[in-house]
């Protein structure tokens, strides 16, 4: 069995700084990480290694600095690392990343044999997005399970895999054919501590680099800041709220008196929820051609 762990080297979020002009994240002198979601996406493809064996190829696409973050990654205990680097994939946004990492995994399938699983974390800390998961598997033709928070099950002989997925009011039980694309939720697991083979193991090693030609890109418009159609009109934080948090204590009260007391605080609150309702009977009324 054969799983490509997408992984991404991130500004630590706590030092990030936007650039004034082009409105893009400045990397340059930031702290980088692993970004911290897709930790468990590789935690999970190195579970499945462990109970159905196979192999493990981390990919990542960035500066040539991105290889601490592979090494990192081979610590852990993946097989081997690609790190995608190419001055035509600066700038990339969602669009264009996706076309550079699908055109790659397409590569590692020729090179180590075709992936039976993809693993991306559900979104990266810089962009929060959660879009290049799901990008890579429309570019590659597969099925795709997001915000996944289980494995329950792999036949490798039906060439099914069988998830838990987090979706609003409860939990989805999904089956799909491999190979598929996996988004692993946080909180899902908690990534191992590499063992001192593993670590001098990623010391020796050598990260496979490959160039835009060398992955096999046929139209470099569609890569970096040519290939990205998004733009950033502009970039701010949000003001702080002039309101304080006030603590309304309503012990032993029934739950109408706790709803009357918070109203008392907040007066609008009451007209702005009737607004609310009003639009919901409205939108699903049968006239609005609302399904029940």
């Amino acid at each position: 069995m054969h799983n490509v762990v997408c992984i991404k080297q991130v500004p630590d979020s706590a030092q990030i700084r936007v650039h004034p002009v082009t409105n893009t994240i400045m990397r340059q002198g930031v702290p980088t990480i692993i970004n911290p979601y897709d930790l468990f996406a590789m935690e999970a493809a190195l579970e499945l290694r462990d109970k159905v064996g196979g192999e493990i190829t981390v990919l990542t696409m960035g500066p040539p600095a991105a290889e601490e973050s592979l090494r990192r990654a081979l610590t852990y205990g993946a097989d081997r690392a690609v790190l995608l680097t190419d001055r035509a994939f600066a700038g990339a946004d969602t669009l264009a990343t996706t076309y550079a990492l699908a055109t790659a995994i397409r590569r590692i399938g020729e090179e180590y044999g075709l992936p039976d699983l993809i693993f991306t974390g559900k979104q990266t800390i810089d962009g929060d997005t959660a879009q290049v998961g799901p990008g890579i598997a429309k570019r590659l033709g597969i099925g795709q399970l997001t915000y996944v928070a289980e494995i329950r099950s792999l036949d490798l002989k039906m060439r099914t895999i069988e998830v838990g997925r987090r979706a609003e009011g409860g939990l989805q039980v999904l089956r799909t054919k491999l190979p598929c694309l996996i988004t692993m939720l946080e909180g899902t697991n908690e990534i191992r501590r590499g063992g001192m083979m593993d670590a001098l193991r990623a010391a020796r090693t050598d990260i496979v680099r490959w160039s835009a030609q060398d992955a096999g890109v046929e139209d470099i418009s569609k890569c970096g800041l040519k290939g990205s159609p998004t733009i950033v009109k502009r970039v701010f934080a949000p003001s702080t709220r002039a309101e304080k948090a006030v603590l309304v204590e309503a012990a032993d009260e029934p739950a109408s008196a706790l709803i009357d007391a918070i109203f008392q605080h907040r007066p609008k609150l009451e007209a702005e929820l009737a607004v609310v309702a009003r639009v919901g009977d409205v939108g699903n009324s049968p006239s609005q051609g609302a399904v029940r």
